[in-house]
C-alpha cells in the first residue's frame, strides 16, 4: 500500500511541475499566466520570457527524472538495480523539488503559499517512498 501511495504522490508532484513548464516555457507572455506569478506588466513578461523558458525547463526535467524513476522502481523487483535506480532517481527528483520550494520560500513571504503548492506533494511523496 505505501509504495502505491508514494508513487501516487511522486506522480502527482511530476504532473504539477509539468504544468508549471508548461505556464513558463509555453504560455509565460499569456496575463493570466504571468499575474499568476507576480510579474507586474506584459513588457516585463517579455523581458523574462527568456528566463522563464530557461526555468520552465528545469521543472519538465525534475518531472521527467521522477517518472522515469517510478518505471524502473515498479519494473524492478525489490533490491534489483532497477529498484534501486529508480528509488534513486525519483528521491533525487523529489528532493530538488522540495529543496526548490524551500528556496522559494526565502524569497519572501508572498512566496509561503506557492512554495507549500510546490513543496506539499513532494514532500509527501518523499516519505511514503522512505517507507515504500
Amino acid at each position: 500500500m505505501i509504495p502505491a501511495l508514494a508513487t501516487v504522490f511522486a506522480a502527482l508532484a511530476a504532473a504539477l511541475h509539468v504544468y508549471i513548464f508548461v505556464m513558463e516555457s509555453v504560455q509565460w507572455t499569456q496575463p493570466r499566466v504571468w499575474r499568476r506569478f507576480g510579474v507586474a506588466d506584459q513588457a516585463a513578461a517579455d523581458t523574462t520570457k527568456p528566463m522563464a523558458y530557461n526555468q520552465g525547463f528545469y521543472n519538465l526535467f525534475l518531472a521527467i527524472g521522477v517518472a522515469l524513476g517510478l518505471v524502473l522502481f515498479w519494473v524492478g523487483d525489490a533490491g534489483t538495480a532497477a529498484d534501486v535506480a529508480g528509488r534513486t532517481l525519483v528521491l533525487f527528483g523529489l528532493g530538488s523539488m522540495l529543496a526548490a520550494a524551500l528556496v522559494l520560500v526565502t524569497s519572501g513571504r508572498r512566496y509561503v503559499r506557492p512554495a507549500l503548492v510546490q513543496g506539499t506533494l513532494p514532500l509527501v511523496g518523499v516519505v511514503l517512498l522512505l517507507f515504500a
